[in-house]
């Protein structure tokens, strides 16, 4: 019993060693929520925690490996891919994520790596870690260079970055002083050759450690302390780069989602999936963010972000269209997901006022482009949920159409920049196309249409850049006719701007999938609740119409316009106007490859939320993790199986040497583990008399002919495996 007891302590000291080096990990893991746009860092918590089981179970890497990369496979599903798991289109979604990343890469555009290949390089790395830790802590039983990096870097991070470090050094100081004890006084038993089966008493032992790191850490919290001694860094660097800048994270092309600059337009788009924000209106609504009004000939610059005006909720208004429209009165709620981290406000057209918000937000309105950017406290914050009320427009077409080009001066300043530039092919091409029409929204009208029925096509992947002499327009108007919304959309402004209509482009979300409809709190009315993706992300264009306002367009293949237009009298069978009316939500969806699934229920699209696959995540962690616990704990068994069918195909001395291991491992476990000071022949004469056999010292002698004497031709492979396996039989019973 004495080995079984000395094994059992042996056991209860790695794995504290080990439970208090995965709590040091967490040390560097839980900065990431507030100093990165990582919101929730509960899965990686959990993937690392069941990586560091995995490790210490010390099974063979043939099973661990795949252990750890289903366990990653469950995540990155859950997180990112709505398709199901391991379908011909869930296959097709990762390998066009992997294409794109190594483009990425090999441009060294690292910005533009995608979410999901982000967060499967973070699961690999706490893959390595739990390997790397496993071994540094318990096989080089290195503790305390681990300590000393975990204090750097919780002091880093807390000096440099908004993240409050200063109970993260107090719960390190406290690990760090229980792991150190440990390591301690096991090094003191083995340099005085102590067996831990012979310390009866643990708690003489135990309990002055925990007095004392109680009281080191309320001597360290409760002492006086200086004050600092150098002026906080963070404000010169700040003042030295200029803040954020325009090297900054919302300053950077962005090509999964929304994003703030472009500049430089072109190149294949990622259709991401993650789930932006959730509305609850009565149908489909594009989202607005903002209009941008200079074309350079590459992409998009915004010149026109001042005035600025500072308002309440309540005070907040941004009209696009008069009071000669016709419009609804309309409530609409928006509900950011925790990973959505622009601070800006997403809201339907006829924007009047916010209800159902943080008491101290504000909104700063960028009256000319209508971006709102959300305040609480006086700094950029968040809102996470809020009601919106706002007038429905909708566009009368004689109205339209009667309108002419007395635009206001200012207006046609604005919104009829060209890039001198632009090729007169552009140009020409406008002309052509508005041709025989005699009133703007016909004008209009013929350049969105325009893309529907002259070869262009619809696609986010293999989009090329226009080169550095290369008009970003005039490529895909002439040689690409390849593109996504943002092609579409900016060819359109420049025609019409190249025909004296004042135009610009708009960016936002569509409306998402439909997902839920019920009776909210705020109105009386079922609405509809959509679920918006960074795969909604848009851009569309607002013309502009005297005495009207501005009229969204939308010449983006696939894509319908929600926008509501109507007649006051009674069209003829040959006017062109019948396939403009009103839109019903079934007839816009709002993204193509959503248009391709129509044909499916709600309920089975409903399946690919990240709810759904957020259970199935911990289903799978859960079956991984009792897999894990059954495969441990029958260890000795299945791998004495398997090492018997190895031995029994091909008798060696490398398989007698793993066998003979195996066999004194599994004897340890079983209570009877060699001392030290024990030779092989007296371990091998103890074992033969608990089982009242010879069979042990008849393995050890072979063992010692081919170890010592390399002699393994002489051995009898058949009689060894047949010893070697009545040991192990009699070992298990």
């Amino acid at each position: 019993m004495n080995g079984q007891n000395q094994q059992n302590h042996s056991f209860i000291y790695t794995l504290t060693i080990y439970v208090i080096g995965f709590l040091l990990f967490c040390e560097w893991l839980l900065p990431l929520e507030t100093i990165t746009n990582t919101d929730d860092v509960t899965i990686f918590f959990i993937y690392a925690a069941f990586c560091f089981f995995v490790s210490f179970l010390q099974i063979q890497w043939w099973i661990s490996m795949p252990l750890k990369l289903v366990g990653l496979i469950f995540i990155i599903d859950g997180l990112y891919i709505g398709e199901r798991l391991f379908s011909r289109d869930w296959f097709s979604v990762v390998y066009d994520q992997l294409m794109f990343n190594i483009q990425v890469i090999q441009t060294q555009e690292w910005w533009q790596m995608t979410p999901l290949f982000r967060s499967v390089l973070f699961l690999v790395l706490l893959w390595l870690m739990s390997y790397l830790l496993f071994y540094w802590l318990v096989v080089a039983k290195r503790m305390l260079i681990f300590v000393v990096m975990t204090f750097i870097y919780v002091t880093v991070i807390d000096t440099f970055t908004i993240y409050d470090g200063k109970w993260a050094i107090v719960r390190t100081f406290i690990l760090a002083m229980a792991a150190l004890g440990l390591s301690s006084f096991a090094k003191e038993m083995d340099r005085e050759s102590i067996p831990s089966s012979s310390f009866k008493r643990v708690h003489l032992w135990v309990i002055p450690l925990v007095g004392i790191i109680l009281f080191s850490t309320v001597a360290a919290y409760a002492s006086p302390k200086l004050s600092p001694q150098w002026p906080d860094p963070v404000p010169y660097l700040k003042s030295a780069t200029g803040g954020s800048g325009p090297g900054g994270v919302g300053n950077v092309v962005q090509k999964v989602g929304y994003g703030e600059n472009d500049s430089r337009l072109g190149g294949s788009f990622v259709q991401d999936n993650t789930p932006v924000f959730e509305a609850m209106a009565d149908g489909d609504r594009y989202w607005r963010i903002e209009s941008k009004d200079t074309y350079t000939g590459k992409g998009w610059e915004d010149t026109l972000s001042r005035p600025t005006t500072t308002v309440s909720a309540s005070e907040l208004e941004y009209p696009t269209f008069t009071d000669n429209v016709e419009s609804e009165e309309q409530k609409a709620m928006i509900r950011m997901e925790r990973g959505a981290t622009f601070e800006k406000l997403v809201y339907p057209y006829g924007l009047s006022s916010l209800e159902a918000t943080p008491e101290n937000s504000r909104y700063n309105l960028h009256t000319e482009t209508g971006e709102i950017d959300t305040l609480r406290g006086g700094s950029l914050a968040k809102i996470n949920e809020f009601v919106v009320n706002y007038d429905y427009p909708s566009f009368e077409y004689g109205q339209l159409r009667q309108t002419g080009d007395n635009d206001p001066a200012e207006i046609r300043e604005k919104y009829l920049q060209l890039p001198e530039t632009l090729p007169s092919r552009v140009r020409n091409l406008a002309s052509q196309i508005v041709e025989g029409e005699d009133n703007r929204y016909d004008k209009a009208k013929a350049v969105e249409q325009y893309f529907s029925s002259n070869g262009f096509e619809y696609s986010t992947t293999e989009v090329p850049v226009p080169s550095e002499n290369q008009d970003y327009v005039d490529q895909f108007l002439f040689e690409t006719q390849l593109g996504y919304c943002d092609n579409y959309s900016t060819s359109m402004v420049v025609l019409l701007r190249s025909e004296g209509i004042p135009a610009r482009w708009v960016k936002g979300f569509t409306s998402g999938e439909r997902i839920d409809s019920e009776t909210p709190d705020y109105t009386d009315d079922v609405q509809n609740t959509y679920q918006v993706t960074s795969a909604n992300a848009h851009s569309w264009v607002e013309v502009y119409f005297a005495g009207i306002g501005w009229v969204p367009f939308e010449p983006t293949q696939g894509f319908s316009n929600n926008t509501d237009f109507y007649s006051d009298v009674d069209t003829s069978t040959d006017d062109t106007e019948t396939d403009e009316g009103a839109q019903t939500p079934e007839d816009n969806m709002g993204n193509p490859q959503q248009l391709e699934e129509e044909t499916s229920s709600s309920d089975a699209n409903a399946g690919g939320t990240s709810s759904f696959n957020f259970t199935w995540i911990y289903v799978g962690a859960g079956i991984l993790a009792v897999s894990s616990l059954i495969l441990y704990f029958t260890r000795f068994r299945w791998m004495s199986t398997m090492l018997i069918r190895r031995f029994k195909k091909e008798g060696n001395a490398e398989n007698y040497e793993r066998a003979y291991h195996f066999l004194l491992k599994l004897l340890a476990h079983k209570g009877f583990k060699r001392n030290p000071e024990q030779t092989l022949r007296e371990y091998a004469r103890s074992i033969d008399s608990h089982y009242q056999t010879n069979e042990m010292r008849q393995l050890t002698h072979h063992y010692e002919r081919f170890v010592y004497r390399n002699d393994e031709h002489n051995v009898q492979w058949g009689k060894v495996s047949e010893l070697w396996e009545n040991l192990i039989k009699k070992a298990l019973s």
